[in-house]
C-alpha cells in the first residue's frame, strides 16, 4: 500500500512538501532571474517580457490543467493499487501532451504580432515582444512534455526527484540565460532572445531526466499499450478532467492579461512594476505552494483507497495553514516592500508602483492559497468541473469586473484593492463549497467503488 493512504496525514503532506521547498524556490527564482538580467537590457525590454508574461502563463496554466487530469488518474490508479492501468495512462498522457503541444506552436506563430498588439505593446516594445516569442513558441513541446512528466512524477509521491529536477533546471537557466543574453561563456550574444532560447534548453534537460525516471526507474511508460482504440479511451477520460482543469485555469492568466492591459494605460513604468511584482509573489507562495503540489496526489491516492476522513482533515489543515502563514508573509512584505522594489529598478516610478501593489495586495494572499487548496480538493475527489467553476467565479464574477470598476473610480491603485477584495471572498467561497462537496461523499466509499468500476470500463483492454 502507498505510503500516501496509510501514514498520518500531516506526516505524510510534510514530507512530501519540505522536499519540494528547494524545487519551489527554484521554479520562483526561474521567472526572477529572467526578469533580472532582461532588465539590465533596459525598461522596454522589461516592459517586452511583461507582457509575454500573461501568455506564457496561460499556455503553461492550459499545459496543467491537461496535467491535472492525468495527475489524478494516475495517482488514483495507484492508490488503487492498478499500476498497469498507472502504466497505460502516462503513456497515452505524453502522447495527447505532444499532440497538445503542436497545437498551440503553430496556432502562437500565426498569431504572436496580432496578439501583443491588442494586448498594448506598440512600437520597440512590440517587437522585442514578438522576438522572444518566435523562439519561445518553437520550445512549445519541451515545454509541454516537462510539466507533464514531472506532474506524473510528483503524483506517484516522489516529490524529491521533481524537486531536484527543478533545482537543476533553474541552475542552467541562470547559466544560459548569462551566456546567451549577454554572449558570454563563448555563447552568441542574443539579447531578449536569448533568454527564450535559455528556457528551452534547460526545460528540455529537465525532461530528459524526467521521462528517464518514468520509463527506466517508476517502469510508468508501456509501449505496449499505444494501440488506437486504448489510446482514445484513455484521452477521453484524461479531457474529462483536463479540460474542465485547463478551462479553469486558464482564467487566471487571461484576467492577468486583462490587468495587464488595464494597468498598460498607467505608462510602461507601471507595466514593468506589475511584471516585476508578480514574481515578487511568487515568493509569498513559495511555502503553501509545495503543499499544494503535494495535496492533490495525496487526496486522489486517498480518494482511490476510499478514505475520505483523511481528505476531509488534508483540506482542514491545509487551509488554516494557509491563512496562518498568508498573514505572516503579508506582514514581512510590508515591511521590506522599498527594499524589495529597489532590487530591480533604480526608476522612481517603477518603485513606486511596485510598492504600493505589494503592500495593498499582500494580505490577501492567504485567502488567495485557501481558494486554490479548495479547486485542488474538487479535483482530486473527482469534481473537476466544480473546482473550474470555483476559479471562474473568482476571475469572470470578482476580479475582472472589480478592477475595471476600481480602475474608473481609482485609477492604478483602484485594481491593487480590487485583487485583494477578489481574494478574501474567493477564499471565502472556496472554503463553503469544497466543505460542501466533502460533506456529500459517503465515508463508506461506495461512490469511490463506483467511480473505479467506471474508470476500468472506461480503460478496458488497453489499461
Amino acid at each position: 500500500m502507498s505510503k500516501l493512504v496509510k501514514e498520518g496525514v500531516a506526516k505524510t503532506i510534510t514530507k512530501m512538501a519540505v522536499p519540494m521547498l528547494a524545487g519551489t524556490f527554484a521554479i520562483n527564482m526561474y521567472n526572477l532571474t529572467n526578469a533580472w538580467f532582461v532588465s539590465k537590457l533596459g525598461t522596454e525590454a522589461l516592459a517586452a517580457i511583461t507582457f509575454t508574461f500573461p501568455v506564457v502563463i496561460l499556455l503553461m496554466f492550459m499545459t496543467r490543467g491537461l496535467s491535472s487530469g492525468s495527475m489524478s488518474l494516475v495517482a488514483h490508479a495507484i492508490g488503487a493499487k492498478d499500476r498497469e492501468k498507472a502504466a497505460a495512462l502516462t503513456t497515452h498522457a505524453l502522447l495527447l501532451s505532444v499532440v497538445f503541444a503542436v497545437v498551440i506552436s503553430v496556432l502562437g506563430l500565426l498569431t504572436v504580432t496580432y496578439v501583443f498588439s491588442r494586448m498594448g505593446a506598440s512600437g520597440e516594445v512590440l517587437g522585442l515582444t514578438v522576438r522572444y516569442m518566435n523562439i519561445w513558441y518553437l520550445g512549445t513541446v519541451i515545454m509541454v512534455l516537462q510539466i507533464t512528466t514531472s506532474d506524473i512524477i510528483i503524483s506517484t509521491g516522489n516529490t524529491k526527484a521533481v524537486s531536484f529536477l527543478m533545482v537543476g533546471s533553474t541552475v542552467m537557466n541562470i547559466f544560459f540565460d548569462m551566456g546567451l543574453i549577454f554572449g558570454r561563456f563563448g555563447m552568441p550574444r542574443m539579447g531578449i532572445t536569448g533568454a527564450a532560447l535559455a528556457t528551452i534548453l534547460s526545460q528540455g534537460a529537465a525532461f530528459a531526466a524526467a521521462f528517464y525516471m518514468l520509463a527506466c526507474r517508476m517502469r510508468l511508460i508501456d509501449l505496449r499499450c499505444i494501440k488506437t482504440a486504448a489510446v482514445f479511451r484513455s484521452w477521453g477520460r484524461i479531457l474529462s478532467f483536463g479540460i474542465p482543469g485547463a478551462l479553469g485555469m486558464v482564467l487566471t492568466p487571461i484576467s492577468s492579461a486583462v490587468i495587464t492591459r488595464l494597468v498598460s494605460a498607467y505608462g510602461n513604468a507601471a507595466v514593468a512594476a506589475i511584471g516585476v511584482a508578480v514574481r515578487i509573489e511568487m515568493f509569498a507562495f513559495m511555502i503553501p505552494m509545495t503543499v499544494g503540489m503535494s495535496l492533490l496526489p495525496f487526496i486522489a491516492q486517498n480518494y482511490g483507497s476510499g478514505r475520505i476522513e483523511r481528505i476531509r482533515q488534508a483540506r482542514k489543515g491545509s487551509m488554516i495553514f494557509a491563512v496562518g502563514y498568508g498573514v505572516f508573509i503579508g506582514l514581512i512584505f510590508i515591511v521590506f516592500a522599498e527594499p524589495m522594489a529597489g532590487i530591480f529598478s533604480t526608476e522612481r516610478a517603477v518603485m513606486d508602483v511596485l510598492r504600493s501593489y505589494i503592500t495593498i495586495t499582500c494580505m490577501g494572499y492567504g485567502m488567495l492559497e485557501v481558494h486554490r487548496y479548495a479547486g485542488i480538493t474538487m479535483t482530486g475527489v473527482h469534481e473537476p468541473l466544480q473546482a473550474s467553476v470555483l476559479t471562474m467565479i473568482r476571475v469572470i464574477v470578482l476580479l475582472i469586473p472589480l478592477s475595471l470598476a476600481g480602475s474608473i473610480l481609482f485609477e492604478l491603485g483602484g485594481i491593487f484593492w480590487a485583487r485583494l477584495a477578489t481574494d478574501i471572498l474567493a477564499g471565502l467561497v472556496g472554503i463553503w463549497w469544497s466543505g460542501r462537496i466533502l460533506s456529500g461523499k459517503e465515508i463508506a466509499g461506495s461512490d469511490v467503488q463506483l467511480d473505479r468500476s467506471r474508470e476500468r470500463r472506461a480503460i478496458g483492454s488497453g489499461g
